[in-house]
């Protein structure tokens, strides 16, 4: 996979951003592996507060079940990388809240850290919709930890435009 420049993903963000503005929706995203960088290239674009929430980077389980409300059952049978982690995630991220549309990042960007089971490079993506439908998916990127992050940043916002209708 090809990584885009910064200016690649400064065009993901304005398609974004036209989307999410005409829809009257507005962005929070919630980080851990990616550490801000979703939210980092968001705010990046002029006219940001207009669609943008908020960025939560909860990079430990203790902040993850602290600001998002990720349950400590779902960390101990599932880990922090899993399907059912990104989906609390995005649920706590999108809760209380209407008219938010969430991002949650969480996996091993590495070097280290990594398992049979969980290598290094495995991302976990979830999307919450404005409908309250939450999707999920999980991909395994190759490279060095900045290689791995900046290709997470590129899937969370490719899979906005994928999942969000009118962006």
């Amino acid at each position: 996979m090809a990584v885009p420049t910064d200016n690649g993903l400064a065009q993901r963000v304005r398609r974004l951003a036209t989307g999410l503005g005409d829809a009257g929706q507005r962005l929070v995203t919630a980080e851990s592996c990616t550490g801000g960088w979703i939210a980092k290239v968001c705010t990046d674009q002029p006219g940001s507060s207009a669609w943008f929430e908020e960025g939560l980077v909860t990079y430990s389980n203790a902040a993850k079940q602290a600001r998002l409300a990720v349950p400590a059952e779902t960390l101990a049978r599932h880990g922090a990388v899993s399907a059912a982690t990104a989906e609390a995630m995005a649920r706590g991220a999108q809760a209380g809240i209407a008219g938010r549309v969430a991002v949650a990042t969480t996996g091993v960007a590495g070097p280290g850290g990594g398992t049979a089971d969980k290598p290094v490079g495995l991302v976990w993506f979830a999307w919450g919709l404005p409908e309250g439908q939450v999707v999920s998916e999980a991909v395994t990127f190759k490279g060095d930890r900045d290689a791995i992050r900046h290709q997470s940043v590129v899937h969370a916002l490719d899979g906005l435009l994928m999942r969000f209708p009118t962006a």
